[in-house]
């Protein structure tokens, strides 16, 4: 093992993924994440990010390569229960549904239910939970049922819910997908905040605009190659045009503006006006 990959948060080496054996998600995947890395994973929809960072929490086996995480193959960590549960105790992933995170009675239950798998005292329990509750801002939602609350206050319960491990490393699946502005700010703080503090970030995103804002690094996957095609800081991503119309991440007729991309309709009959989006 080089040293490169024992000191690495994630380390993956041809790793390839295929739904019931047929269809390809991830496609010879070669990809080093760093202890505390604040990296930014860009695709189109249905090029693997989803995929991956299932991958990379263990819930799926890779149908070929290899995955290590801190040093250790993490293929058939879900096989073991005690390895498993000392990774998951490193290792935390927010999905993009945040109706599959929440399953208990109430938002209390759900931010309390990791501390607990972990075996700690019931006071320890109960600081933590408070903890990541006030830190997302929804303490008072505690004895709310989730299904009662809005997409917004899901989303940052879901958060809450891993927080409340306090793990080294947190992947977060399109955050902000879907917000309200007032809320995908809260997140866009609290990823940037976790992300100052040391903590590995992984943030998988098509919304360009934020990328500046949560990551030091970009990698981009391809949307018909299922595998990263250009890794670098976001300021040169996000001038990279070609770059960004090759993994559908804008079309023809979008043009960067105060380092944003904005789209247009365009009429193509005699002169038109471009109103921003």
């Amino acid at each position: 093992m080089s040293i490169r990959e024992a000191t690495a948060a994630f380390h993956l080496e041809k790793i390839s993924y295929r739904y019931l054996g047929r269809h390809s998600a991830l496609i010879d995947v070669d990809l080093t994440v760093r202890q505390g890395d604040r990296l930014a994973i860009l695709g189109a929809n249905g090029c693997g990010k989803s995929t991956l960072l299932k991958l990379m929490d263990g819930l799926f086996r890779p149908t070929g390569g290899r995955i290590q995480a801190f040093g250790d193959d993490i293929s058939e960590i879900a096989n073991d229960s005690a390895r498993s549960l000392d990774f998951h105790r490193r290792v935390g992933l927010v999905f993009q549904d945040a109706d599959a995170q929440l399953f208990s009675p109430t938002v209390w239950d759900d931010v309390a239910f990791g501390p607990l798998q972990m075996g700690w005292p019931l006071e320890e329990v109960r600081r933590r939970s408070r903890e990541a509750l006030a830190m997302m801002g929804v303490e008072h939602l505690a004895d709310r049922a989730p299904y009662e609350l809005s997409g917004g206050e899901k989303k940052r319960v879901s958060i809450a819910t891993v927080l409340s491990i306090d793990p080294e490393v947190l992947l977060l699946d399109e955050p902000t997908a879907n917000l309200d502005p007032r809320s995908k700010a809260v997140l866009i703080d609290l990823i940037d905040e976790l992300g100052r503090r040391g903590k590995t970030m992984i943030t998988t995103t098509q919304e360009l605009e934020i990328v500046p804002l949560i990551a030091t690094r970009v990698v981009v996957f391809g949307d018909a190659e299922r595998r990263p095609i250009f890794e670098g800081v976001p300021d040169e991503v996000l001038a990279n045009k070609e770059l960004l119309l090759r993994a559908n991440l804008i079309h023809e007729h979008t043009h960067l503006h105060n380092r944003e991309w904005h789209s247009h309709q365009h009429s193509h009959e005699g002169d038109h006006e471009h109103p921003h989006e």
